[in-house]
């Protein structure tokens, strides 16, 4: 879906893919759902199906934005507040898939408020 240039112009300079589907989002909720563990890297591949050449730079633009956090070789979800929104979120989402699975969640988006429209605040 386009946005409007002045949205784009108020937008990061290295703006990261959360959208579904993208390698980013299957990490951060891959390892949103398990909290209380750390992966190496080998074992996200497995678990989200993300290509071996792609895992590396997801992991390390999650990190960059205190997403998620590693040591040694093992990787596991940062501690930041906005995760715990974020692991709701992807609850809610599969919850919502769930119970109604005839629903296109595309479509609820199309109508959802846009956190760069001026006007959604007026209304």
């Amino acid at each position: 879906m386009p946005i409007a240039a002045d949205d784009f112009d108020r937008l990061p300079e290295k703006a990261l893919d959360l959208t579904e589907g993208s390698n980013a989002q299957i990490v951060l909720t891959f390892l949103s759902e398990h909290p209380d563990a750390a992966f190496r890297q080998n074992e996200i591949i497995e678990g989200t199906e993300v290509k071996a050449g792609s895992i590396g730079p997801v992991l390390s633009r999650l990190e960059e934005r205190g997403l998620v956090r590693h040591k040694g070789k093992y990787w596991t979800i940062g501690e930041d507040d906005r995760l715990a929104s974020y692991a709701a979120m992807a609850q809610t989402f599969a919850t919502a898939d769930e119970r109604f699975p005839d629903e296109d969640m595309g479509e609820w988006l199309q109508h959802a408020e846009n956190p760069y429209d001026e006007h959604s605040e007026d209304e």
